[in-house]
């Protein structure tokens, strides 16, 4: 970037850079907080190979799923995959490779590998499918697997306010996935609802420091619900 000013003005010089076979991790819970129109320039990009580190994998036609119908995706890294038939499809024929990731590991790994921590031990996953492979030590009694971290290539991240030199600020359920992601990538892309000036975002309200963030742009959401629930009258 050219000085402080992290701002691009379209989505081709947001995602400039992304090749085939890379790693993206991906901010989001559901599809709460995700950057829809990142997701859908990577779609136009028409790379493939790719993986794609994230709590869930979207739905039909939406948010990452969008990136299924091209066969895009090589393998996921998941904690979450009930919402799409299309993932599932893929799987169970061989076309798509999935690693289940218990939820709050999947968290650590993206903080951990922002954190320049190769690996860590969690309490998590012990006796189960996950730890086959692991290696397995005891502290205090307890038995606890090694997890390695994550890093990604790219970090695709939606928040609800940045200045522009990078410092943001999510909202609500956007915080679960979105401040751990933003530190795990080479290249930090964060789309946002508004943009503001230098010195109008509270520093005690910042939730990712601006220097992990490499690339922001104004974006556009739609804001699907992924489940609709009504009351009974």
């Amino acid at each position: 970037m050219s000085g402080f000013n992290k701002v691009v003005s379209s989505y081709q010089e947001a995602m400039a850079g992304l090749a085939d076979n890379m790693t993206i991790i991906a901010g989001g819970f559901g599809l709460c907080g995700i950057p829809e129109g990142l997701i859908t320039e990577i779609k136009h990009s028409g790379v493939k190979g790719l993986t794609i580190v994230s709590n869930n994998c979207g739905t039909d036609h939406f948010g990452l799923g969008m990136l299924l119908e091209d066969k895009q995706i090589k393998k996921m890294v998941s904690s979450y995959v009930g919402e799409n038939a299309e993932f599932e499809r893929q799987y169970l024929s061989g076309e798509l490779e999935v690693e289940l990731t218990p939820q709050g590991t999947l968290a650590e790994k993206m903080r951990a590998g922002g954190a320049g921590i190769p690996a860590f031990y969690t309490a998590t996953g012990v006796g189960t499918l996950v730890a086959e492979g692991k290696e397995l030590k005891q502290f205090n009694g307890r038995d606890y697997i090694l997890e390695e971290s994550i890093s990604g290539d790219f970090a695709i991240v939606k928040a609800w306010k940045a200045d522009k030199t990078g410092n943001l600020i999510y909202r609500n359920t956007a915080m679960n996935f979105n401040p751990m992601a933003a530190t795990a990538g080479k290249i930090s892309v964060v789309e946002v609802e508004e943009i503001v000036e230098v010195g109008e975002l509270d520093p005690n309200h910042i939730h990712t420091p601006g220097i992990y963030v490499d690339r922001i742009i104004q974006g556009r959401f739609e804001k699907r619900i992924e489940k609709i629930t009504l009351a009974k009258n």
